[in-house]
């Protein structure tokens, strides 16, 4: 090629290049999502939504720093899922015994409690999806997905509170959990922070001039977020803590501090601070966001992400107490293995065991 045409293919080529830059600069920019403004000028975050997903909330270890699962990846853990409900949906031999019952029914269910099957759960079928990312783990900040080392002086109390539930767990009523006795949701479903768990992942939110209220379906809990005002003393404690929350731009930012004792959700202390941030990035979904702050048991801040996605209503009620057989027949049960192992020793002692 002569060097002339090589200046004139050089030329052109810096040209067209020249133009695409300028097309480009020119292309408007897509515009960012505003979420509608409700009666009081406020972004409208009211409706039905639901927080369910398979996405966990701590990162599986192989995926390192990784948040973005690939879509073959999706696919299988999907796929997988899908396998999983499938197989809990068949139908149980009638005359099976509860010695028939598989020793590994998924979801963390052995045994006995394989009872408890897909039929009863409902935790979603979906990897979180927000932005065309999807997601290997609610938990976003530390880099690896995974919660913060405790400190040593947490480590040893959560052993401390295990080995005495494993020795006084059915002692009274005040030792099982929230759920059970159908004071607050099971896990962390109505939070803070909230989060997915196996059924009942539906929430209602409804918006006045001073006040966000969210309607957790399970367990019927019922959140307040204040718009104004100051938290009360430390020493007042509350259920789901006391929130007070304000606007920035699109964002509802919410900080919750005087939580009571018993949530302790992973190890928490009574002094842990969350802050959550709901903004609405789509006509059907709602980024949640939410930090928890606690210094007395994790080394560090962590960080986690939720999708609420919009979802039809209404939302039925709840009615835990109702209907809470369980908890009756757990103590009882247990008052009776008490009987049992005495009535053994009482032979024993008399040479009757022999």
């Amino acid at each position: 090629m002569k060097l002339q045409d090589i200046t004139v293919a050089l030329a052109t080529t810096a040209l067209v290049s020249l133009g695409a830059a300028c097309a480009a600069q020119a292309a408007p920019a897509q515009a960012a999502y505003h979420a509608p403004r409700n009666a009081f000028g406020q972004p409208d975050l009211q409706g039905n939504w639901t927080n369910a997903t398979i996405t966990p909330f701590e990162r599986d270890k192989k995926y390192g720093d990784r948040l973005a699962l690939t879509d073959a990846e999706v696919k299988v853990l999907e796929g997988d899922n899908a396998a999983l409900v499938a197989e809990g949906n068949k139908p149980t031999d009638p005359n099976a015994k509860v010695t028939d019952l598989p020793t590994n029914c998924g979801r963390g269910f052995t045994g006995v409690d394989c009872g408890y099957n897909s039929a009863w759960v409902d935790p979603g079928t979906r990897i979180i999806d927000m932005g065309g990312v999807k997601r290997d783990s609610i938990i976003v900040s530390p880099a690896d997905g995974r919660l913060p080392p405790m400190t040593k002086e947490a480590a040893a109390r959560m052993q401390a509170r295990f080995a005495t539930l494993r020795r006084g767990n059915f002692d009274n009523p005040e030792n099982r959990s929230l759920g059970e006795r159908c004071i607050l949701s099971f896990g962390s479903s109505a939070g803070p922070p909230m989060l997915p768990l196996l059924y009942n992942n539906n929430y209602q939110i409804v918006q006045t001039r001073d006040e966000v209220a969210i309607e957790v379906e399970m367990v019927h809990d019922l959140r307040h977020i204040r718009l104004a005002g100051a938290h009360p003393p430390a020493n007042i404690k509350l259920w789901m803590g006391d929130s007070i929350g304000h606007w920035e731009g699109d964002t509802l930012v919410v900080e919750t501090t005087n939580m009571r004792p018993e949530q302790n959700f992973r190890g928490a202390s009574v002094g842990s601070k969350i802050v959550e941030r709901f903004t609405r990035v789509s006509p059907t979904q709602i980024k949640y966001s939410f930090t928890v702050d606690d210094p007395q048991v994790y080394t560090a801040p962590y960080t986690g992400e939720v999708a609420l996605n919009a979802t039809k209503g209404p939302l039925y009620e709840y009615a835990c107490h109702e209907g809470n057989y369980a908890l009756p027949g757990i103590l009882a049960g247990a008052r009776n293995e008490e009987k049992e192992a005495l009535a053994a020793a009482k032979a024993a002692a008399s040479g009757g065991g022999k």
